[in-house]
C-alpha cells in the first residue's frame, strides 16, 4: 500500500506565496459591497432576518419574552388548540424547541394545554388571561419596530415586498417549497 504524498510546498515556494497574497482589506459592512445591492438575494434575506431578529429581541427585552418565545405566544393565539406538532411548523422551530418553549410558558403561566376532542396524547395549548396580556405588550414593541422598518415605503412598496416575501416562502416563485424533497 502506498503512502499517499503530502502537496508540501517547499520553504522558498510557501514564503513567495506568501508575499503574492493580497493585505487583509475591511470587510465591508451592511449595505455595501456583496452585503449591498449587488449581493445575493439569499444572503440579504438572510442578512436582514439577523438585523431584524436583532433588533426585535431588543425590543422585547422588557417584557421578558425572547423573539423564539413571543412567535410561539402570537401561533396560538392566532390558531388556539394547535398541538406542540402543530406549532413546531407554525413556528418554523424544531419540535424540540418548541416543547421547551411550551414548557417555560406554561410554568410563568403564560400558556394552558387541554385534551384534544379525538386524540388521548395530544395536548391543545391556549393562551391565558396572563399570557394574553403579555402578548399584548410583546405586540405593541413589534409593531413599532416594524412601523419603523416599513416607514420608508409606501403602502403599494410594503405591499409588493409582502407579495414577494408570501411567493419566496410559498414557492410560488418557482422554487420547491421548503420540506419538500
Amino acid at each position: 500500500m502506498r503512502k499517499p504524498v503530502s502537496p508540501t510546498l517547499p520553504a522558498s515556494a510557501r514564503n513567495s506565496v506568501a508575499a503574492e497574497s493580497p493585505a487583509p482589506r475591511k470587510l465591508p459592512a451592511p449595505g455595501h459591497g456583496k452585503r449591498g445591492e449587488d449581493g445575493h438575494l439569499g444572503y440579504l434575506l438572510r442578512q436582514a432576518n439577523v438585523a431584524f431578529r436583532t433588533r426585535l429581541e431588543r425590543a422585547l427585552a422588557d417584557t421578558g419574552v425572547t423573539q423564539p418565545q413571543f412567535v410561539v405566544l402570537t401561533m396560538i393565539d392566532a390558531y388556539p388548540g394547535c398541538s406542540g406538532a402543530d406549532l413546531a411548523r407554525l413556528s418554523l422551530l424544531t419540535p424540540q424547541t418548541v416543547s421547551v418553549i411550551v414548557s417555560n410558558l406554561k410554568r410563568d403561566g403564560l400558556l394552558q394545554s387541554g385534551p384534544h376532542p379525538v386524540h388521548g396524547r395530544i395536548r391543545c395549548l391556549s393562551l391565558t388571561v396572563p399570557g394574553n396580556d403579555v402578548l399584548a405588550r410583546c405586540k405593541d414593541s413589534a409593531n413599532a419596530l416594524e412601523a419603523e422598518i416599513a416607514a420608508p415605503l409606501s403602502a403599494e412598496e410594503a405591499a409588493v415586498v409582502r407579495r414577494w416575501l408570501v411567493r419566496v416562502a410559498t414557492g410560488a416563485d418557482g422554487l420547491p417549497e421548503a420540506g419538500d424533497d
